[in-house]
């Protein structure tokens, strides 16, 4: 495949520099992409940048290694480097989408009264932090509110364990058309009367008006049609400053200094997601930098598996089978992707990473992997 326009061109990545200062990591489930962003934080950060990681409830192991617990949660938390003084700090935080809306609430809420009828309505006490696609809206606000403060040379992202993180990207698009669309404007009208009765059913007489509520009692419950009337009414005030910051946001995942590493897997099964993703990133005017396959099969040298015992050699034999097909398909991956896409290879190690030094040897590495991928995809495309 020919090489893209320099405009187009994938943006390189040096994790020792603060150009980018945004890199969102995205990426299918389940090919280590919270691990992978934790590894080029520990490394920007010993390289003297200022970094932030943030990220969404990742495996117990790994929060130990950060040395992250739920206090994440409430703020960003330091996380020990054993490091010369010119590094830089490093600092973990973990996305709690029911705090951070609380936090939008009591920031953007035009009086106390306002704000204490948001947070105080049971509709949003007990499902508003739940409901789908906040999570990933709430993941970007708090993004935009981080990089807004300008805190950090660099900020990593571990976008939502979404299949395809396709609803993180999105978010923002889909609150605003939220905020316009015809449903909201239902939802505001004043459907019960003072005394909590549902005013259609108050219009009919008598036994009718109570049989319609009775129905709607059975069906979907009266109580809970009152509690989300009233949040949506309370919340109106806030609609105008989600939108101009949804706005914000979407300007933030697209500008020249926020970058997407897409974090694969080998093997030929992954590519048409791998590249259903690049496709969507670009044709969303976002930045894509490197692709990362992690966890490639190691090649086996011939004359070490000869030399093996007869025992050893029919496993060592898998092995080398499934790292053969990991190179043809990362192989195939390059023949379709432009000529100028960084791809870059992590090998499978026996174990996670599971304390700060194996995260910082895996950034390191990574790091070291990306400057020559950069270099070579630069080459290749002249």
């Amino acid at each position: 495949m020919s090489a893209r326009s320099g405009s187009e061109a994938p943006q390189k990545l040096d994790l020792t520099s603060s150009d980018p200062p945004l890199v969102v990591v995205v990426g299918s489930g389940g090919v280590g992409k919270t691990t992978l962003a934790a590894a080029m934080g520990v490394e920007s950060a010993r390289s003297g940048l200022d970094t932030l990681v943030m990220t969404f409830d990742p495996s117990l192991r790994l929060k130990d290694a950060l040395g992250v617990d739920r206090s994440a949660q409430q703020d960003e938390v330091t996380v020990p480097l054993d490091q010369t003084e010119e590094g830089g700090v490093l600092r973990a935080s973990l996305l709690d989408a029911a705090r951070t809306f609380d936090r939008l609430v009591e920031r953007y809420s035009p009086d106390a009264e306002a704000r204490d009828r948001i947070l105080n309505n049971r509709f949003y006490r007990h499902m508003a932090g739940h409901l789908g696609g906040i999570l990933e809206y709430m993941a970007v606000e708090r993004l935009y509110e981080v990089a807004s403060e300008g805190r950090y040379d660099r900020i990593f992202l571990d976008t939502p364990p979404t299949s395809q993180a396709i609803d993180f990207l999105e978010a923002p698009e889909r609150i605003v058309q939220f905020l316009d669309s015809g449903v909201l404007k239902i939802a505001l009208r004043p459907w019960f009367d003072r005394e909590g009765s549902l005013r259609v059913s108050s219009g009919i007489a008598g036994f009718l008006g109570r049989r319609l509520e009775s129905f709607l009692d059975r069906i979907v419950g009266l109580q809970l049609l009152r509690d989300m009337s009233e949040f949506f009414r309370a919340f109106e005030p806030l609609f105008d400053g989600f939108r101009r910051r949804a706005e914000k946001v979407q300007a933030l995942l697209r500008d020249r200094g926020t970058i997407f590493v897409l974090v694969t897997g080998p093997g030929e099964a992954r590519i048409p997601d791998t590249l259903f993703f690049a496709r969507k990133l670009t044709d969303c005017g976002h930045r894509l930098g490197p692709v990362v396959v992690n966890r490639v099969h190691p090649e086996f040298d011939p004359a070490t598996i000869s030399s093996l015992p007869t025992d050893f050699r029919e496993g060592v034999d898998l092995f080398r089978w499934l790292g053969d097909t990991h190179r043809r398909s990362i192989s195939h991956l390059r023949e379709l992707l432009p000529t100028d896409q960084v791809v870059t290879e992590v090998s499978l190690e026996a174990d996670e990473p599971t304390d700060l030094e194996a995260l910082a040897a895996l950034g390191n590495a990574l790091g070291h992997d990306l400057v020559a991928s950069c270099r070579d995809a630069a080459s290749s495309s002249q």
